[in-house]
């Protein structure tokens, strides 16, 4: 990913002119041009042409109408099944008889062209986070949509520590050379501290390559490559170029993801759309986390070479160096160390369990956060059918503490959200932070039965199915917890922001006394950095 080695097909220009001059569109219309480093967008009515920008780079070579058409047929392969809706074909432009060009005409090809259906500009999900429709809903969608389409990846034989062993060499290689454009030594801070966070993981990616969590992915997975679509997530404009770079541990893929709603100061809709993801993935994913953030972090740094290079091909050097220098503190910021906590959300149903869980995954940590594990989420993904029988209770919290110990273990924070009426299900969740060695704080939210009863009754496309029944065997049989150090009492009666005022200040003194990290901002976003 060094540079730009050249331009070395200007004919190119006339293919642009023709695009431009809205020819090739089957109705007369205005016609407008998108340019990023490896291709050009021509957009009119309902059509959008792409062709692959005439240039060689290190990592890629689309310098002859050949390896353009070749390039643009594997990117229609790719993308169709995920968003058939949108891709259409490729055909050629060819030269008329008359000397000009044509879309698809009886002459000699002079250069190819992706043809595609036009989405309207509010369903790309920049536009959905802008004008804030990425809600809680979306971003569990997305989440979910990710997963589900890394489910039917193909599995690859490469070892993970070494597909970002070659990565972190090639920025190695890279980003010293544009120290002038971000500065403040955060080149040589990033390089140091990636190197010796991929030594020390070693081990757990040969594992996970091993298990087959090493695929060809996305391999290109941010906002700008992702539409919302009937409220449906969908992906599109996969890398194509290269097999091996869009080969990679599936977390990585999901990282561009994380790492881009983080940037964006997103870091709510990161954190719902992580829990999401893992909790479609059946907890498979779980103990992958401890490679996150530099998962993360070189997603960032890559991104800095990107937009300093789309800046050489379009010959506005300089004009990202703001943009570049803002990832880059966030890659560099991805790698602080962050001490794993669990806090348990306890309390009867109607409480506002969830909605404090919710709140407060984001800011435990690191942006995307704790992981926010759910009993009622947790049922639903191992049942289609709603059993409170103590037995499968039960089995539901041990599933639970089970996928929180191996959070922990990946250094992730754990929010663990249920009702917790049994003082054996208390004690389980503070003995798994004792031996986990980490500092852990239990929230017990209380509120009057009358109010419990009119919330729950009032709820709809909830993941909980307690009914007004169910909340008062809960009021007859609950056994409030002792009022101890790593307990606190609640009152949850009032508004969803007192609430969270009382837990964060309950936090703070439990967690934050003890030296242990508790809540704070995400890194590198537009309005942290």
């Amino acid at each position: 990913m060094s540079g730009m080695q050249g331009t070395t097909d200007y004919a190119q220009d006339e293919v642009i002119g023709f695009l431009q001059s809205g020819a090739a569109f089957p109705a007369p219309g205005p016609v407008s041009h998108v340019e990023t480093h490896c291709a050009h967008v021509f957009l009119g009515g309902d059509v959008a042409l792409k062709i692959k920008r005439a240039v060689r780079y290190d990592y890629l070579d689309q310098s002859s109408p050949d390896l353009r058409r070749a390039l643009l047929d594997r990117e229609l392969a790719l993308n169709k099944p995920t968003a058939p809706m949108i891709y259409r074909d490729v055909v050629p432009v060819t030269r008329a008889a008359d000397g000009g060009l044509e879309i698809d005409g009886a002459g000699p090809p002079v250069e190819w062209v992706l043809r595609m259906h036009r989405f309207a500009a509010d369903c790309e999900m920049t536009q959905v986070a802008a004008s804030g429709r990425l809600t809680d809903a979306v971003a569990e969608a997305l989440g979910q949509a990710v997963q589900q389409f890394h489910a039917t990846c193909p599995e690859r034989q490469d070892r993970g520590d070494e597909l970002v062993r070659d990565i972190l060499d090639e920025l190695g290689r890279v980003l010293p050379s544009l120290e002038s454009a971000v500065g403040g030594g955060l080149v040589h801070a990033f390089l140091g501290r990636a190197r010796q966070r991929l030594d020390a993981l070693g081990p757990i990616l040969r594992e996970r390559s091993a298990l087959g969590h090493v695929k060809r992915v996305h391999g290109d997975l941010h906002l700008r490559n992702l539409l919302l679509i009937d409220g449906r997530p969908v992906l599109f404009d996969a890398l194509e170029f290269d097999e091996r770079l869009a080969t990679c541990d599936v977390l990585y893929d999901l990282a561009f993801l994380l790492m881009d709603l983080c940037h964006r100061g997103l870091g709510r809709q990161a954190n719902v759309a992580m829990t999401a993801y893992l909790l479609a993935a059946e907890g498979a994913e779980d103990t992958g986390l401890s490679a996150l953030p530099l998962f993360m972090s070189i997603r960032a740094a890559i991104r800095v070479m990107v937009l300093l290079q789309t800046d050489q091909a379009t010959g506005q050097t300089g004009a990202s160096s703001r943009e570049a220098w803002l990832y880059l503190t966030q890659a560099v910021g991805h790698l602080d160390d962050a001490r794993p906590v669990l806090v348990a959300v306890g309390g009867m149903s109607g409480t506002g369990k969830t909605v404090l869980a919710r709140d407060l995954a984001p800011e435990v940590g690191l942006c995307p956060g704790a992981v926010h594990l759910r009993t009622d989420t947790e049922r639903k993904a191992q049942a289609r059918r709603v059993d409170y029988a103590p037995d499968a209770r039960r089995a539901i919290y041990d599933r639970m503490f089970a996928r929180a110990a191996n959070l922990l273990a990946a250094g992730r924070s754990v929010i663990l959200d249920g009702t917790f009426l049994d003082d054996r299900q208390r004690s389980a969740a503070k003995a798994i932070a004792a031996s986990s060695g980490i500092g852990f704080c239990g929230l017990w939210l209380t509120a009057p039965l009358p109010v419990l009863i009119d919330r729950v009754v009032s709820r709809r496309g909830d993941a909980s199915d307690a009914d007004a029944a169910v909340v008062r065997a809960q009021s007859a049989s609950a056994d409030a917890p002792v009022q101890c150090r790593h307990w606190k009492t609640i009152d949850a009666g009032g508004t969803t922001d007192m609430t969270r005022a009382a837990a964060t200040a309950a936090l703070e003194s439990v967690l934050g006394a003890s030296g242990e990290g508790t809540t704070g901002p995400g890194v590198g976003t537009h309005k942290s950095a």
